[in-house]
């Protein structure tokens, strides 16, 4: 007895051997009356939808955050330290150990004036930080591996520099 209904297959057959099945029964003889009439064979499956047209609303999602977040560090990676509001202008000054100030003056002109901060004066670097500081330097420019002859004999100059300061006896201020 011959079930020529869905079959369970251990393994998937190959298409080849599906197609030869398929057109042995579009050729076969119609089934007589006599005969039970066999289920009809199951729809064909829907072909699967690629990644990106199956979720597809997605996409414009994705476009407009990427452009927003672009825009935001855009902007914000901006001129800080001048607002322009009202005819006035607003200068921060970068802060120092000491304090930190605001400074605002009107506009009386087009042109925005130009106000520079004051220049902090530090405290020299002890020669012994300063020593430790350029060993360190030097360390850092031995692991530096040279991509051409040039750059070879740069940073051996360099080294050589550093290794001068390094056995001197004091360090010229800079």
């Amino acid at each position: 007895m011959s079930d020529d209904g869905p079959k369970l297959y251990t393994t998937k057959p190959k298409k080849a051997h599906l197609k030869q099945h398929n057109k042995a029964k579009e050729y076969s003889s119609p089934p007589s009356m006599e005969t039970p009439a066999a289920p009809p064979p199951p729809p064909p499956e829907p072909p699967k939808v690629p990644f990106t047209r199956r979720y597809k609303f997605l996409w414009p999602l994705l476009l407009t955050v990427n452009l927003s977040v672009g825009a935001y560090l855009f902007m914000r990676s901006k001129k800080k330290d001048t607002v322009i509001d009202d005819d006035k202008i607003v200068v921060d000054v970068p802060s120092t150990p000491i304090e930190s100030t605001t400074t605002v003056t009107q506009i009386s002109s087009p042109t925005p004036q130009i106000i520079e901060p004051p220049k902090v004066q530090r405290p020299p670097i002890p020669e012994d930080q300063q020593r430790e500081l350029f060993k360190w330097i030097l360390e850092e420019k031995r692991k530096i591996k040279p991509k051409d002859r040039e750059e070879k004999k740069r940073i051996d100059e360099e080294k050589a520099i550093l290794k001068q300061f390094i056995r001197s006896k004091s360090i010229p201020s800079i």
